[in-house]
């Protein structure tokens, strides 16, 4: 069986002039080395493909693969994730992880909350904010918290994210409009305990295998800097017991409700009540072998790195019936 791999290599993209802050949620060699060698211990065959430019290159040459094992970020637009699920539906090949709606549902911060609450999942109150005078129309009860609505990997989240007072929003609101040129999400801050929980599988075979409980230093926000620096500004536990039953529930809930498939992550926080709330989802999750959070909180439940690939395999190849 022979996997191609598209991925977004941060250094390709460095070297075209792009900056450290635009290419945040890219992936370094060593990941894609890392999926590569784990696939080739269950005996794959392997072609590393690249991005989605370089995927329409080799498409258009004649190559084809019995299965695409996808972590391509995208670049541009709020449907950057849904680029090569959309490119290689047409071809009618099949992919690891969600194809190209859940994968845009989910990159929109505002739209995923719209479906998880429908399905009954908390919510801190929030409302999206797409120019300066949508701020008349806040009635949310301070501290807020913000952020753009379409972005990952802690990208635009500064200790400036936690706003106290509307002068505060209002200087943040034109920050993240001009940056990033896409709506902020503002909410209820929730100033309660922070976890992320691990799902593999689709459907009624999908379980939370675990998570982890994160602590970033001066209690500040989970930035891209903090992400990239873990060692030095977070800390990392394994989900306690008392809160390890309704993140699991919560995290179980919002994959569902979204329709996510094979693998990803769910960031939950308690509210002022110890209530478990959702934050984010992501049906993308880094999998860096060493600094990602997936294989971090995998590892932690006792799941090492070579066992969680061989379970997102194993999920994607039942999904479309395929014969090893």
């Amino acid at each position: 069986m022979k996997i191609g791999l598209t991925f977004d290599l941060r250094s390709w993209y460095l070297d075209r002039g792009y900056s450290m802050e635009d290419t945040a949620e890219f992936d370094k060699q060593d990941t894609v080395d890392a999926i590569d060698g784990a696939l080739k211990k269950m005996g794959f065959e392997t072609e590393p493909i690249g991005n989605c430019f370089q995927l329409i290159d080799a498409l258009s040459s004649g190559k084809r693969w019995d299965l695409v094992f996808n972590i391509a970020e995208g670049l541009y637009g709020d449907g950057r994730e849904s680029v090569v699920p959309a490119i290689l539906d047409q071809y009618k090949i099949p992919y690891v992880f969600s194809g190209p709606v859940i994968m845009g549902i989910s990159l929109n911060k505002h739209l995923t909350r719209l479906i998880v609450s429908a399905a009954g999942v908390a919510v801190s109150p929030g409302m999206l904010i797409s120019e300066m005078k949508d701020i008349e129309r806040c009635n949310l009860v301070y501290p807020l918290f913000i952020k753009p609505v379409s972005e990952g990997t802690g990208k635009g989240i500064t200790e400036k994210s936690l706003v106290h007072s509307e002068s505060e929003l209002r200087e943040m609101v034109e920050y993240l409009l001009t940056r990033f040129n896409q709506p902020a999400l503002v909410e209820e801050y929730l100033p309660g305990r922070e976890f992320t929980v691990g799902v593999i599988g689709s459907g009624d075979d999908a379980r939370a295998i675990g998570g982890m409980e994160i602590e970033c230093k001066d209690n500040l926000p989970y930035s891209v800097e903090y992400k990239e620096n873990y060692q030095v500004f977070c800390k990392y536990t394994p989900l306690p017991s008392e809160f390890s039953d309704e993140c699991k529930a919560v995290a179980l809930s919002v994959w569902k409700a979204l329709g996510g498939v094979d693998a990803g992550r769910v960031d939950v926080k308690a509210d002022r009540n110890g209530r478990i709330c959702f934050m984010e989802v992501n049906p993308l999750a880094g999998l860096h072998p060493v600094h990602s959070d997936l294989p971090i909180l995998s590892n932690m439940s006792g799941i090492h790195y070579q066992s969680l690939i061989e379970m997102i395999m194993h999920s994607a190849i039942k999904r479309y019936h395929l014969s090893v």
